[in-house]
């Protein structure tokens, strides 16, 4: 119902002209196409039911030969060609339910960027992997049929709480994608989230992640943009000309193209190469971003970066610096072509300590023309199961010299997210006595401090760095005594003693 006989403002309501029934956030009159669709009674939004199905259909999947690392896309797939009408049954054949998925990606990425190569990329890696294409008709319907009546009807992706339920269900599944590779660090949603808010991601932000991984900050970004939009232009608009992203790893951006289409995002702009490359081709075309999110590789190999600098590192296999080098680069690009916006990063903490020569002097270099805004540090399992990193995430005032903002940066000590490791299921949200999720409470916190830039004994700090000094909150913020405990004190003894046995300094009995 759309209602107003007093002013010109548009007020929506849900059913009944009731204050707990109206629509806040929708402030113009939409296409009928439009309210049918958000108003769908055939699919609602019901997380339980997703999680409980979700773990069930990995069970399936298990039995039915569906290895980890292939589950993520496979199950995206079959959800996207679920959405757009596949018609199969188990009179066909195998392959030709594949065929009936592979017509349906094709139109879906009609217009995309490297349509070609995402085409391609899915049908080789997915549709026609072994797992896939020997499976018998009746178990790809079984699957089908599960996906359709367990999980289909439970998101209405029209929906903002749609849409970070289905990246709920897509990112329970790439859990497993990363748990045989260590080194793999991919963000976690809450954490994706958090950083969008950090950068007050809304319709007007054009954000690129040039080391996009499986997509999850710009599905979060997108999410965020069209909850901001009022039109179904400007929806059009935040998903042809706003969303950017790179992926030098063919597996992980065909990740990364199932999790864009699967938020609807039919024309995204993410491509597969060498960020180097790629995000000059897209600032010569004439995209100017003012919002960077990004987890660069913390130990890149030398085919991944340019060779004037892997030339550079001497002995060294990996990059020597921890990622900064990355985020130097994007820094440069922007500088250069007089972008302004905000940048968050996630970095090893290493990085943000710098103690060799190279890092201090990619840390000053970067505050020549940015400014240093805030340092975040993480948990120190925040990838588990994938890589064991420490990470903290910095933020950036991208075009705005350190040195001339003459102001403090921002640290905090954000060790508790309200997530706890569980074997085989990775790092699960807690709830408390109400079932209500702790890591809502602590994240207002997060972002109320960084707001107001209080400093708070035990968990936040300001102080005015530069390039050469360490920037983490550890630093410079006072400890609180009164929350140690005698387990903390064994714990500190013990690093210690393990810190003195890895360098050398005493030797294990």
């Amino acid at each position: 119902m759309v209602a107003n006989t007093s002013d010109d403002r548009i007020l929506v309501w849900r059913s009944e002209v009731e204050n707990d029934t109206r629509l806040v956030n929708e402030t113009a009159i939409r296409s009928m196409p439009e309210y049918v669709a958000m108003f769908d009674a055939k699919h609602t939004n019901n997380k339980e039911e997703v999680m409980r199905n979700t773990y069930q259909l990995n069970e399936l999947l298990h039995r039915h030969g569906i290895a980890e690392k292939l589950r993520s896309q496979f199950v995206g797939t079959c959800l996207l060609a679920i959405k757009n009408g596949l018609n199969y049954n188990r009179k066909m054949e195998t392959s030709q339910v594949i065929s009936g998925i592979r017509t349906i990606l094709g139109n879906l990425l009609e217009g995309s960027l490297q349509k070609a190569e995402k085409l391609t990329l899915i049908d080789q890696r997915v549709l026609q992997s072994q797992d896939v294409r020997e499976m018998d008709s009746e178990s790809l319907c079984l699957i089908l049929d599960f996906i359709r009546t367990r999980i289909f009807p439970f998101i209405n992706d029209k929906s903002t709480a749609g849409q970070d339920l289905l990246n709920l269900f897509f990112i329970t599944f790439n859990k497993y994608v990363g748990k045989s590779d260590k080194n793999q660090a991919f963000t976690p949603d809450h954490i994706t989230d958090f950083m969008t808010k950090i950068c007050n991601v809304n319709r007007n932000s054009v954000v690129l992640d040039m080391t996009c991984g499986s997509g999850s900050f710009l599905v979060r970004a997108m999410t965020k943009a069209l909850a901001d939009c009022h039109t179904q232009v400007e929806e059009d608009a935040v998903k042809k000309h706003h969303i950017y992203g790179v992926e030098y790893d063919e597996l992980v951006y065909g990740l990364a193209t199932t999790n864009m289409l699967i938020h609807s995002d039919g024309n995204s702009n993410i491509v597969q190469g060498s960020c180097f490359e790629e995000v000059p081709r897209f600032i010569d075309d004439g995209v100017k971003f003012n919002v960077v999110l990004m987890n660069p590789p913390y130990n890149a190999m030398a085919k991944q970066v340019p060779k004037n600098y892997s030339s550079t590192w001497g002995k060294s296999k990996t990059d020597p610096s921890k990622g900064l080098y990355f985020l130097k680069f994007i820094l440069d690009q922007m500088n250069e072509h007089n972008m302004s916006g905000k940048l968050a990063v996630l970095l090893p903490m290493a990085a943000a300590i710098g103690n060799n020569t190279l890092m201090k002097k990619m840390k000053n270099a970067i505050l020549k023309n940015n400014t240093l805004d805030a340092v975040f540090s993480l948990p120190d399992d925040i990838f588990y199961p994938g890589a064991s990193a420490c990470a903290c995430c910095m933020v950036f005032d991208v075009g705005t010299p350190h040195k001339s903002a003459n102001r403090e940066t921002f640290f905090a000590y954000c060790k508790d997210d309200g997530f706890k490791k569980r074997k085989n299921l990775g790092r699960v949200e807690q709830m408390d006595e109400n079932g209500t999720s702790l890591w809502s409470s602590i994240e207002k916190k997060w972002l109320n401090t960084y707001k107001n830039r209080d400093v708070i004994t035990g968990f936040s700090a300001r102080q005015m760095v530069t390039g050469n000094d360490e920037w983490l909150c550890e630093a410079y913020m006072e400890t609180d005594y009164t929350t140690l405990t005698e387990d903390d004190f064994q714990q500190t003894v013990n690093d210690y003693l393990a810190y003195l046995v890895k360098t050398g300094v005493v030797y294990e009995a």
